[in-house]
């Protein structure tokens, strides 16, 4: 009896041991890669704290958000004191087209000033920060020097050093965090309002280490009080799809991911998409009749592009809708293929990169690029490899300044 019931008790507890390993092993499946990631604005209970009480001013547009609600509705909801807003390009709404002057507005649901940081008054004035004691920065950047969140940052930077005013950053993820590349901008005569900064073409830096990098590398005349809420669970390697388009003419996960390579091609005789409901996907012009099958056709389309290049003329040149993006970011690299693709499919070379400044031999390729280098290369017919290699000092020289200011792996 005895034997029989040890044997009974074995057999119950190899069964439960069984069972439990089994449990164990399907949670263990169920465990994501890695955590979900959360922004710097989702963790209220790290920086409510730092708001509480205070008069706060907020650096935002429809890309801030808690939760599914905007920064606005929520911290006001949350109890903190909102007393105005500053809009970077595209408005607070993010509604403007590119380049469009946004004028200052009020805010009809809540009655708060919103102020324009592009048009006349690209830095918060003295006056304009007087009633504030804590600006909040909440903005998503895609990683790109031609892309001109970075250069508000600066800006408003610059106006909080300046007032003594401390400038809470809630970071996000840079979705094009995995790749540095393109030559680096070190010549003054190539700054413009689509590059200020002495980066490669995309710079792999998040918004709240690049404004690390901008205190450190002595870009502003007095250094920026900043405190940075970090996003969780994040490094550069992550794929990262964004909750909301960060600007009209960015309007797909394609988009954001194809921007640094497409976005090359303003300044040349090619579109790239603008005009139509899929910029930054497809590349062309009417010249390219008869060497691609694909066409479209841009139009004015107001709150994205009035005027795209080759307006309301049919374009062929490259679909890129369904290109491989593993691809892309298994490069880590900017795609030039294209480039050289196009410009040697172009008849009229000569008019392939469109003017810049006047009386200077600068296009408008090369402000965008930040050299006249890769524009003379192009022309000269170097090879993709031989393009590359010259920009590998300035990259090697940029990822170790890059390196003290990181915040992520």
């Amino acid at each position: 009896m005895t034997k029989l019931f040890s044997i009974l008790f074995l057999t119950i507890l190899t069964i439960g041991t069984i069972e439990c390993v089994a449990q164990i092993a399907s949670a263990n499946q169920r465990i994501p890669d890695h955590q979900e990631i959360i922004t710097g604005a989702d963790q209220t209970e790290k920086y409510l704290p730092l708001l509480k009480g205070k008069r706060i001013g907020l650096v935002a547009n429809q890309s801030s958000i808690i939760g599914t609600k905007s920064s606005v509705d929520s911290l006001l909801s949350l109890g903190i004191k909102i007393v105005k807003v500053f809009g970077p390009e595209h408005g607070f709404s993010g509604n403007a087209s590119n380049g469009a002057a946004v004028n200052n507005e009020t805010d009809a649901k809540t009655g708060i000033p919103i102020i324009s940081l592009y048009g006349k008054n690209q830095k918060p004035t003295k006056e304009q920060l007087a009633d504030i004691d804590l600006l909040v920065f909440d903005i998503q950047d895609v990683g790109c020097r031609y892309y001109t969140n970075i250069n508000t940052l600066e800006y408003v930077m610059e106006a909080c050093g300046e007032n003594d005013k401390e400038l809470l950053i809630l970071d996000r993820p840079n979705p094009n965090g995995y790749v540095v590349d393109g030559p680096v901008m070190t010549d003054d005569r190539f700054k413009s309002a689509i590059g200020i900064h002495y980066t490669p073409m995309t710079h792999g830096m998040t918004i709240g280490e690049f404004a690390q990098y901008l205190n450190g590398e002595g870009y502003l005349p007095k250094q920026c009080k900043i405190k940075v809420i970090k996003v969780a669970n994040y490094d550069h390697d992550m794929a990262y799809a964004l909750p909301i388009n960060p600007s009209p003419n960015l309007n797909s996960r394609q988009a954001v991911m194809l921007f640094p390579s497409l976005c090359m091609f303003e300044g040349t005789a090619i579109n790239e998409g603008r005009g139509t409901y899929m910029p930054f996907t497809i590349l062309g012009a009417p010249a390219l009749k008869g060497k691609y099958p694909f066409s479209y056709k841009p139009v004015g389309i107001p709150g994205m592009s009035e005027r795209p290049n080759h307006k309301d003329s049919v374009c062929y040149g490259l679909d890129l809708r369904e290109y491989d993006m593993a691809s892309l970011r298994k490069r880590r690299q900017i795609n030039l293929a294209w480039l050289i693709e196009l410009y040697n499919a172009y008849p009229d070379k000569a008019h392939f990169f469109t003017p810049g400044r006047a009386n200077q031999d600068i296009s408008a390729f090369d402000l965008r690029i930040g050299t006249d280098q890769l524009r003379k290369q192009i022309i000269a017919g170097v090879s993709e490899a031989d393009i590359r290699k010259s920009w590998e000092p300035g990259l090697q020289q940029f990822k170790a300044i890059r390196k003290k200011y990181l915040l992520y792996p």
